[in-house]
């Protein structure tokens, strides 16, 4: 055998799988300036929380961020990183983490679309000292994030010194940080108190839908250990959380709603509705829905107008107007279809939903191709009537019979009690 054979031997292969190699990326480039494209053109351009920012000098367009985006996110365009479908990002920061170039940062709010987020240092204590923030009111609205979080607040308490104050902590908040820095109170034998405004655990997760499916991933727990998940429903995940809390013997004191925190000697003095705690330190996990956004609309006081969905069953064979254009808005409507006779519109102010899951906008358009859901884009609600409700959508006006309103609007930051007790509160725009 020559040796020109052999090189071709040798050189042939060589070629082919360089072939299909650069066929294959090529094909994958294509799609990524689809999805790209198509994102655009539905107005899916705003994150809504946590996202990346990829640094083109730093890029080398390895991939590994795509790869270990389970949303779909991320793409390969001219051999760079980007966000390519920014709608679907939901800030888990997995991206970050595999690049190997550290070409990625995480940045809260973009140019367009601010976000306000309390102060805080790397180990969660804000700019007063003595009061920490973890979970969902400092950006992190993951529950693995914010389990993180509360577990790593603890441990920064955990190794100040003591003080002669009752408490050494006053938890407030009963979701996912609150439970997780309670559990790491009582692993560290803190002397600590939890309060839960409302009656019932979960914090954010307890106002989903029924049945919605709660993305997480294996996350930490004190005492407990490792746990893992993937897709669970709401109700799963709250059943979890109940069983946690009976098998360590966790008191959560429900109903209490925290009133005041104010700076007292080596501590604070905080006051609930219920009674006054004195204690070194002060860990807020309240969330960021706040006072839930209204309409600001005539008959919006009426008993029927409601801030969240909490049981599909009871709007069957009635009449229901959504109001709203994020993933809440979306899945009340869509539970509420699925009901028995139950007439359900949804109305957003907007031209597009920019701000929700694909799942959810595949199973909006199914439900309003079924005729389950009506949709009215670049509506207004201007008038709530006990049997109607009036709204407006380009100059005219449309009338519709109406049993019940949801308005699924958000919530808006408590800044005002944040500042008063001297918390900074910085608005982002795309910064980290």
């Amino acid at each position: 055998m020559s040796d020109f054979t052999l090189y071709l031997l040798y050189l042939v292969p060589f070629v082919l799988v360089l072939w299909l190699y650069l066929r294959r990326h090529q094909r994958q480039v294509m799609g990524d300036v689809e999805r790209l494209k198509q994102a655009t053109a539905e107005g899916l351009t705003e994150p809504p929380t946590l996202h990346p920012v990829i640094d083109p000098n730093k890029c080398i367009g390895s991939g590994a961020c795509v790869t270990a985006c389970p949303e779909q996110a991320l793409g390969i365009i001219r051999g760079k990183g980007h966000l390519v479908n920014a709608a679907a990002c939901i800030g888990h920061g997995a991206c970050e983490t595999a690049c190997p170039h550290d070409a990625i940062k995480l940045v809260f709010g973009t140019e367009k679309r601010g976000m306000d987020i309390p102060l805080v240092k790397p180990d969660f204590e804000s700019n007063v000292p003595g009061i920490f923030i973890a979970g969902e009111l400092g950006g992190m609205g993951l529950v693995r994030k914010a389990v993180d979080q509360g577990r790593q607040a603890i441990e920064t308490i955990a190794r100040r010194k003591g003080s002669a104050l009752p408490f050494d902590v006053v938890i407030v908040g009963a979701g996912p940080a609150g439970l997780a820095a309670s559990l790491g109170a009582l692993q560290h034998k803190l002397r600590f108190v939890t309060i839960e405004q409302e009656d019932s655990l979960g914090g954010t997760v307890y106002h989903y839908p029924r049945n919605k499916i709660v993305m997480t991933a294996p996350m930490q727990l004190p005492i407990i250990g490792n746990v893992k998940m993937s897709e669970i429903s709401k109700e799963k995940l709250l059943e979890f959380w109940q069983g946690v809390i009976e098998k360590v013997g966790l008191k959560i004191n429900f109903f209490e709603r925290l009133e005041t925190v104010t700076p007292v000697g080596d501590g604070f003095a905080v006051k609930t509705s219920k009674k006054e705690y004195r204690a070194r330190t002060v860990l807020l996990t309240i969330g960021r829905r706040g006072t839930p956004r209204k309409l600001d609309v005539p008959g919006e006081e009426q008993p029927k107008v409601v801030y969240r969905l909490l049981d599909p069953e009871q709007y069957r064979g009635r009449h229901v107007l959504v109001v709203g254009g994020g993933d809440s808005a979306l899945e009340a409507a869509i539970a509420i279809g699925d009901e028995r006779a139950a007439s359900v519109t949804l109305s957003y102010r907007s031209e597009s939903f920019g701000r929700v899951k694909p799942k959810n906008r595949e199973r909006l358009k199914a439900a309003e191709a079924s005729g389950r859901v009506k949709v009215l884009l670049e509506s207004n609600v201007k008038r709530i009537l006990a049997d109607k409700v009036t709204l407006e959508k380009k100059g005219g006006a449309i009338e519709l019979p109406n049993d019940a309103v949801i308005v699924c609007a958000g919530g808006i930051l408590p800044t005002p009690f944040l500042k008063e007790i001297g918390v900074l509160v910085e608005t982002k725009h795309g910064t980290a």
